[in-house]
């Protein structure tokens, strides 16, 4: 993880990883046929730690909105972790990078996911039936990842999970239904 973070797909070298790992280079390909089955594996292993945090269940409605939160303030204590992911995200819109069908995916279900816990809000009477689900949802993710980028190169001087809320709650005032504690 820390080399593909620190030095991107194309950069890293499958010996230093290997050397970081404590194995020979032959020993790492044992593991992972190929550096994009690797590559794959470090961006699973990413997402399934994120999964695991979310449970059995994802919370409903604007309840996951509150979770997404708690991932960015999480993710402050994790700079090896989001500069994988901001590095990895960014390489992927190149031709051909072997990531782009992994962020493609992510994004995608990602976007879903927001998007079905703003319908639950709807439908549980949280905000307008009438809201735009989906260009909220587009909002918060592209705030979400903005701001990694933001704190990477700065990080005394953005408080992610602060501005994250901050943010949903702008997108969301005046789509509430009710006095909601912020």
């Amino acid at each position: 993880m820390e080399t593909f973070a620190t030095r991107g797909y194309h950069h890293a070298s499958l010996a230093e990883i290997a050397e970081r790992a404590g194995l020979t280079q032959p020993g790492l390909l044992h593991h992972f046929r190929s550096k994009t089955a690797l590559l794959s594996g470090v961006l699973e292993l990413r997402d399934d730690s994120e999964m695991a945090q979310l449970g059995t269940e994802r919370p409903r409605g604007l309840a996951l909105l509150d979770h997404l939160v708690e991932t960015v303030r999480r993710n402050a204590e994790r700079e090896g972790i989001v500069r994988l992911y901001a590095v990895l995200s960014a390489e992927s819109v190149t031709e051909g990078h072997p990531a782009q069908d992994f962020f493609r995916s992510r994004y995608t279900g990602l976007r879903a996911m927001v998007v079905e816990a703003l319908v639950e809000a709807c439908e549980l009477g949280e905000t307008r039936a009438d809201t735009d689900v989906e260009s909220v949802a587009n909002a918060i993710i592209a705030v979400m990842d903005g701001l990694q980028l933001q704190w990477l190169l700065a990080p005394e001087s953005v408080d992610m999970a602060a501005t994250t809320r901050r943010t949903i709650d702008a997108l969301l005032a005046g789509l509430r239904t009710g006095d909601r504690p912020g």
